[in-house]
């Protein structure tokens, strides 16, 4: 699933590369449809042997590493604020496109996921007219 998204998750050094990111994730799900591995990984946690919950937390963990790594970049760059959480937004934005999967495979719309990415990436972009602490704490 993250090699779908390449090479644009590796790619957010720009507002651009964002965008893009954004895309391929709704493409992949738009192609997917209400068919997510994930998720359906997910949906079993009760019944997850430890060593499957320990695979699934470790590409949760990467996906959210990969994403942090993209707010990092465009801190350098001063398009995103130096004192925001660059680890605590990507879990946020993480956690809002797998919200917005869960809600696209009850309902089969894909809105909430389209508003995860773009509030997320709206976010990041305003990050920088808010000020100081205040980005890294909302």
């Amino acid at each position: 699933m993250l090699s779908d998204q390449q090479p644009q998750l590796g790619e957010l050094t720009s507002w651009a590369g964002w965008l893009a990111w954004r895309d391929t994730v709704l493409a992949r799900y738009r192609a997917q449809g209400q068919q997510c591995p994930l998720n359906a990984l997910v949906s079993q946690l009760g019944r997850m042997t430890p060593g499957t919950q320990a695979v699934l937390a470790e590409l949760m963990a990467g996906w959210q590493a990969q994403i942090a790594v993209g707010v990092r970049s465009m801190q350098a760059a001063g398009e995103v604020a130096a004192d925001l959480d660059a680890d605590r937004t990507a879990a946020g934005l993480l956690a809002g496109i797998q919200g917005g999967v869960v809600m696209m495979m009850s309902t089969g719309d894909i809105t909430p996921l389209e508003a995860a990415l773009d509030l997320g990436i709206q976010y990041l972009r305003a990050s920088r007219l808010i000020s100081g602490r205040a980005a890294g704490q909302l």
